[in-house]
């Protein structure tokens, strides 16, 4: 049953035909799931599933000194490092605001004569307008002409390598151009499941189309965003709003890696005092991942105390884990109860759950990454 007033993606009509239960999410009518969530984790883990991110926003920036100003001015609102990215090649980072905090993360495309963005649905106009304003030099256009295909799992190369070979050459985190019956592609070998896979950048008048191609393979079946949440929370991968906010820094989030030597040295980026001395000294807080006992998922927002009752945080992210078959978490705690093998207690719905700390992620990613030089294949 459509909901109502809410954005559509391209694909709205084939995810209606195939039985998906559609919600509201950040404002658009999406598919929690289809055969089930436990189904379609798995399904991605094992095979390949075919998620609509359409509601993610795509922009193009481009400025009037081409794409290296356009790099250099982008650094000035984020600490990664966006000046040595290379053309055909991606970047995760985030934007930070003047306390240290992150207002989004996102992907940062070097597109040969620009630089393409994919940021969050929820923060999409905060982004737009904060960027707008910060970086006037730059000119920012917004594709909602496009839709954003994700296909992840293992055999995903199967499929689209049936439909375009050439794209096996890519590895993780490159992107190029691609076409699938001359319909223009942008494909990158990327997502957020922690599998490897990839994401296609379509004509929003081609999607379902280019959509239906994949859902034919047999290594393909239609998955929503139910699997896409446990999926990435077994990686370790954060979600912003839940383990990422305007209060968080980069450090407590466990995203010190995006930061490079050059720009921590420099401190040239918004939060940079509170950001480089975290990365030096430590933060009063850090993300961990958390593994609670029994079958009992412990939910986002869940307050953590320590055995002998001291506030201890709180749980960001937690759910089943269907890979492993247990609940899986992670939370926001403080730096002395951050060590591996601490036990701390969730306070769920009145119980009291002994939940640890444990290594991220609780399933290893299996991205195809460009091997080592030198390293034996």
């Amino acid at each position: 049953m459509p909901v109502p007033d809410l954005s559509t993606t391209p694909l709205i009509g084939l995810h209606r035909e195939l039985g998906g239960r559609l919600v509201d999410f950040a404002g658009w009518e999406l598919p929690i799931q289809f055969e089930g969530v436990l189904a379609e984790h798995r399904q991605c883990r094992t095979e390949a599933g075919l998620f609509d991110v359409s509601h993610m926003g795509v922009v193009e920036l481009r400025s009037a000194g081409g794409v290296a100003d356009t790099a250099r001015f982008l650094e000035r609102v984020t600490p990664a490092g966006i000046t040595t990215l290379a053309p055909g090649h991606q970047r995760y980072g985030v934007l930070t605001n003047q306390a240290g905090g992150i207002i989004d993360d996102l992907i940062v495309t070097h597109r040969g004569d620009h630089l393409m963005l994919v940021v969050n649905a929820s923060r999409r106009h905060v982004d737009l307008g904060h960027l707008r304003q910060e970086l006037p030099e730059i000119d920012f256009t917004e594709r909602t002409d496009v839709a954003l295909l994700a296909l992840q799992g293992p055999k995903a190369v199967d499929a689209l390598t049936r439909l375009i070979p050439s794209v096996a050459q890519l590895f993780f985190l490159d992107a190029d151009d691609f076409e699938i019956d001359d319909v223009p592609l942008v494909i990158s070998r990327s997502g957020y499941t922690g599998e490897d896979g990839f994401e296609l950048v379509v004509p929003a008048a081609d999607a379902e189309r280019i959509a239906r191609q994949l859902l034919e393979q047999p290594e393909v079946a239609p998955c929503g965003l139910g699997a896409r949440d446990t999926l990435r929370l077994e990686a370790g991968l954060s979600l912003y709003g839940n383990d990422l906010d305007e209060t968080i820094s980069p450090i407590e989030a466990g995203l010190g890696w995006t930061i490079p030597k050059r720009r921590r040295d420099a401190g040239d980026f918004p939060g940079a005092a509170r950001i480089v001395r975290e990365y030096d000294q430590g933060s009063n807080r850090v993300r961990v991942g958390l593994a609670a006992e029994g079958r009992r998922p412990v939910r986002d927002h869940t307050e953590l105390r320590t055995i002998d009752g001291r506030p201890a945080g709180v749980v960001t992210s937690g759910g089943y884990g269907p890979t492993i078959e247990r609940p899986v978490a992670m939370g926001l705690v403080p730096a002395q109860s951050a060590p591996l093998g601490q036990v701390l207690i969730a306070d769920v719905r009145g119980t009291d759950v002994p939940i640890t700390v444990v290594d991220l992620p609780f399933t290893p990613h299996r991205y195809h990454r460009q091997p080592t030089p030198g390293a034996r294949s």
